[in-house]
């Protein structure tokens, strides 16, 4: 007897239905369709060949375990469905009574759906913090390694890289090991897949494992050639090989196998830019290359903020530390003079004249760049009179030391927790930092700051280690620790630092002396300069082996010398220069040399003591000679040891 149309369509329907109900049972994909090698025990690792599409990773599960879910989720849904069909007229009262009275379960729900609400949001944020790193992970590094890996090893597409490369958050560190599951059939080639591993995950000194006999073939990575696991000066060999290291060329560290890191700032970099997050070393960083450099007669001048970045420097000599924000902004200034003083005494010189006739290297350590800036910012918009240029002149002076070759001996140590080429002063102004040292560094940092040197390595937080970035290349470093006693003591022993002046060329202030003459045209003083006003006599040179920058804070007059005749002065001064109404800066230049027009303006700011003015000429106030001088007598001081100068 023939089948009807109905008898097949029965037919087709129930075998569907059987097959089904075996798929369920058996843990497989309810279209039929196998896409990953799982099976019912053990778990898949990699797409079978020949499956398009993006495979979900419920693909991967084992087949208990996707036929557990199914049978839990049944069980739920029966169970639902008898206790709401059991008493079908209970179920129709109660759906009736809520339907009725539906404004007062609203607001009954709405305290549960805030809650249930609020706990979603927590759960979610808690959920994005505690997997950045993971995801992270997946994004920067796993991910590429997959693109460039699942070709080599036979692999398809759209297999999930979770489930053959087993790349842990620190893989970087010295103790980590990642392992990369294989394809049993072996066809590729170890080199070209070790290789690739190196290159994507930015590896160095690592080894391979390779084990190919079993069900399961894999490869073991683990770094063998490593930095050592700490690097501390009071190690003789350490203090040898620093004893023994160039002038000009501080070692800042120890790489793979031992190999010394460091950086010649006469060959390679004039200047060096230390970018980490909090506890990352960067104040280690530049006491271990300050205290060496200082060790070799070089002139350290520390501004910091923070006031406690570098308390081994303070009476050290050689080293000016300043403090606060006028005297930093007074600082840099006067470096920017100093700077072009160097330029016209190298030009004086000419071509193959030794260096050390400029004068001795000036070592500048600026720490938290991100916010002393701003503070200098907003402390010359506090003094700045009319006719002042908009833009801060110690920033102005910053940007021009950077500018400067490494013929004028002059550095920059520069700290950052995020050089950005707004806080540094423009993109212009970061590429004059050719090494760069980042430690803890994010992705971001990393590619803002060493964009040449890809993929991205990544951080370890294994204390002292740093990645030292010097012409295109990364080196994973141990920064050699200094302890504060060994970083005084080696900066207050070997050469002694040299005059700021050269012999033999014109005399004129170095940067920490405060009694200047007027600056000359193309100074950074000049803008604001009054050219009615004389230029006050110049100094005179200081004497052969008094260190000018280290007597910078001192404020006693010098020791009357006895071949010198003592200069006489009228037994009753006339009180006539006294009651003369002057501006700011002609009471520095003519009655008080000790006090910068900078802290005299600070002070008319924020002191409630200075005087008031008598009288205007244009906008500029004037003040009584007298008043000034009486203020400066009585003015109060900074506390001892904040900073060097007044």
């Amino acid at each position: 007897m023939a089948q009807t149309k109905f008898d097949k369509q029965v037919e087709k329907d129930a075998e569907s239905l059987v097959l089904g109900i075996g798929r369920v049972l058996a843990g497989r994909d309810l279209d039929g369709v196998r896409r990953t090698d799982a099976t019912f025990w053990r778990s898949g690792t990699r797409v079978l060949p020949k499956v398009e599409g993006k495979v979900r990773r419920r693909s991967y599960k084992p087949g208990w375990r996707r036929l557990s879910f199914r049978l839990a989720l049944g069980a739920g849904v029966a169970e639902t469905g008898y206790l709401s069909t059991r008493d079908l007229d209970a179920t129709r009262e109660t759906v009736q009574e809520l339907w009725e009275n539906r404004d007062q379960a609203l607001a009954a729900l709405e305290p549960g759906g805030i809650g249930a609400a609020s706990v979603l949001t927590v759960g979610t944020a808690a959920y994005m913090v505690l997997t950045r790193e993971r995801r992270e992970l997946m994004r920067e590094w796993v991910g590429p390694l997959h693109d460039a890996l699942h070709q080599p090893l036979g692999l398809a597409e759209q297999t999930d890289p979770r489930r053959y490369l087993h790349i842990p958050k620190n893989f970087t560190d010295d103790d980590a090991e990642i392992r990369i599951d294989l394809p049993t059939r072996l066809g590729f080639s170890r080199d070209v897949v070790a290789d690739l591993i190196t290159q994507k995950l930015a590896l160095q000194g690592v080894t391979f494992s390779w084990h190919p006999e079993g069900r399961k073939p894999y490869v073991l990575v683990k770094k063998t050639r490593k930095p050592p696991a700490k690097a501390v000066f009071k190690d003789p060999k350490t203090r040898e090989l620093v004893a023994k290291a160039k002038e000009s060329a501080p070692i800042i560290g120890f790489g793979a196998g031992g190999r010394i890191i460091s950086v010649d700032l006469d060959a390679e970099s004039p200047h060096i830019l230390v970018n980490a997050s909090t506890g990352g070393g960067k104040s280690v960083t530049l006491r271990c290359i300050a205290c060496q450099m200082l060790h070799h007669g070089s002139h350290v001048i520390v501004l910091d903020t923070k006031r406690i970045s570098h308390p081994w420097a303070r009476g050290v000599p050689n080293v000016t530390y300043c403090a606060d924000i006028a005297d930093i902004h007074d600082q840099l200034i006067a470096l920017g003079i100093e700077g072009r003083r160097r330029t016209r005494i190298a030009d004086e010189l000419g071509i193959g004249a030794d260096p050390k006739a400029i004068g001795p290297r000036l070592l500048i350590l600026l720490e938290e760049i991100n916010a002393t800036m701003k503070q200098l910012a907003r402390y010359w918009e506090k003094i700045r009179e009319p006719g002042d240029p908009k833009v801060s002149p110690a920033v102005d002076a910053l940007n021009e030391i950077l500018y400067m070759g490494r013929q004028l001996r002059m550095h920059v140590l520069l700290v950052a927790q995020s050089a950005t080429a707004r806080a540094l002063g423009g993109p212009e102004v970061r590429e004059q930092f050719s090494t760069r040292i980042l430690a803890r560094y994010s992705v971001n940092a990393w590619r803002m700051l060493a964009p040449e040197v890809h993929p991205v390595p990544k951080s370890t937080k294994h204390p002292g280690r740093a990645q030292v970035v010097i012409g295109g290349s990364a080196s994973e470093t141990q920064v050699l620790f200094f302890t504060d006693a060994e970083a005084r003591e080696w900066a207050s022993t070997g050469a002694a630092a040299t005059e700021l002046q050269p012999a033999g060329l014109p005399v004129r202030p170095g940067p920490a002396v405060l009694h200047k003459p007027a600056p000359p045209a193309d100074s950074l003083d000049a803008p604001w300069g009054d050219p009615a006003l004389p230029p006050a006599a110049p100094d005179p040179a200081p004497a052969a082996g008094v260190d000018v920058l280290a007597d910078a804070g001192n404020t006693k007059p010098p020791a009357a010398d006895p071949s010198t005749p003592a200069a006489t002065s009228p037994a009753n001064p006339s009180p006539v220069y006294d009651d003369q109404a002057v501006g700011l800066r002609e009471a520095h230049q003519h009655h008080l040399p000790d006090i910068t027009v900078a802290a005299l303006r600070y002070a008319r700011a924020n002191d409630s003591t200075f005087p008031k003015p008598v009288d205007k000429r244009g906008t500029e106030l004037l003040y009584r000679v007298g008043d000034l001088k009486r203020w400066a007598r009585n003015r109060p001081r900074a506390a001892t040891g904040t900073t060097d100068l007044d």
